[in-house]
């Protein structure tokens, strides 16, 4: 067994967008699952790993992307959450934290040869993630309780083809291994 990152996908985000009025409830139900496993990775040393959407924003760093939603209606969702001082961030424009990303070379940097993927959306940013990791050959974890979806009918499709086709190990967040 090789090391792991837990990787916290699209979780700073302010929620203005159209879609945001159906995946705030599943985001709420999300939180605290996640929030135990950020907490867990940090104290087992598990590197924590923020890949997060700019948002347009083509100025933006982490910080600004971190204050803007602060500063929204749902910051709530985003506090719990927060990178710590030892956390890295990585800004993805697109849904796969891999796709015009440093993220594999850091993960190479790090040793790491499993993700734990966790955030929003399952059906979308963490579905082409989970491909785009395990065509890297990396091992990937889904913790089926900290990832939040738009459509639930979708989000469990998801689930079952990263389970199936990408041979992830789907799993509660209590029970994932880092």
């Amino acid at each position: 067994m090789g090391n792991s990152a837990l990787i916290v996908i699209d979780m700073i985000n302010a929620y203005d967008h159209p879609d945001a009025e159906l995946l705030v409830p599943s985001v709420r139900a999300a939180l605290p699952q996640l929030t135990r496993l950020i907490d867990r990775a940090r104290t087992e040393g598990v590197p924590v790993i923020y890949a997060n959407d700019n948002f347009g924003e083509w100025r933006s760093h982490h910080g600004e992307i971190i204050e803007k939603t602060l500063a929204g209606k749902n910051a709530e969702l985003v506090e719990p959450i927060l990178p710590d001082d030892d956390s890295l961030f990585v800004v993805k424009a697109r849904h796969s934290i891999f796709y015009e990303t440093p993220l594999s070379y850091l993960l190479s940097q790090l040793g790491a040869d499993h993700v734990v993927l966790c955030g929003q959306v399952t059906e979308q940013c963490v579905l082409y993630s989970a491909l785009d990791a395990h065509i890297r050959q990396l091992r990937v974890t889904v913790p089926k309780d900290a990832v939040a979806h738009i459509h639930e009918d979708l989000a469990e499709a998801a689930l079952r083809m990263m389970e199936r086709n990408m041979s992830a190990a789907v799993r509660t967040a209590e029970t994932v291994a880092f």
